[in-house]
């Protein structure tokens, strides 16, 4: 890992829930983070250097990779200690397939921002696989279930694929990496 100075934003999420695809649109770099349509190929953490002290970290993803469970829980236990130790780390950004919203594993990941007190910014991604109406309609559940939280919490759609929602995540990376205060 980079030194633990400067300011990080972690990409978490479901296998395939499209955390690469975000980073490289996010970026506008085909092929910074590697995509595969085969769930698990991002297996260890891989930093992204933005700019001044400013990285993304695409996490492992979580759910149903097809890979041996030793090495999930290699994933868990190098996720675990990056989570709870590392000092740069100023936010997250949770991707969420809008189809597959709120999984069991997507509550762990927001109870662990709630107890570290760490901005969570949500990102329904796929967005173009369903009607306008039918995402809106799951944008305002997750919006509604995560109302109760303690910590910021954020929701937006974003689709890579058609590019929407760029604009919307790049003013709340622009919070999460601000200084705390």
């Amino acid at each position: 890992m980079p030194a633990d100075q400067g300011r990080e934003v972690a990409f978490a999420g479901r296998s395939n829930a499209g955390k690469s695809s975000a980073i490289n649109t996010l970026t506008n770099q085909n092929g910074l983070a590697r995509i595969s349509k085969t769930p698990g190929r991002t297996q260890m953490l891989n930093f992204f250097a933005i700019k001044d002290e400013r990285r993304f970290v695409d996490l492992p993803g979580y759910g149903y990779a097809k890979v041996p469970e030793a090495i999930k829980q290699q994933w868990h236990a190098l996720m675990e200690s990056y989570l709870t130790s590392r000092q740069s780390l100023c936010g997250i950004i949770l991707v969420m397939d809008v189809r597959h919203p709120l999984t069991e594993f997507d509550w762990q990941m927001v109870e662990w921002c709630q107890h570290r007190s760490l901005a969570l910014h949500v990102l329904l991604t796929k967005m173009d696989k369903l009607t306008f109406g039918a995402a809106k309609s799951t944008l305002l559940q997750v919006s509604r279930a995560l109302q109760e939280m303690d910590s910021p919490v954020t929701v937006q759609l974003f689709s890579s694929l058609k590019k929407l929602g760029i604009d919307e995540v790049h003013q709340a990376l622009d919070q999460l990496f601000l200084p705390s205060e």
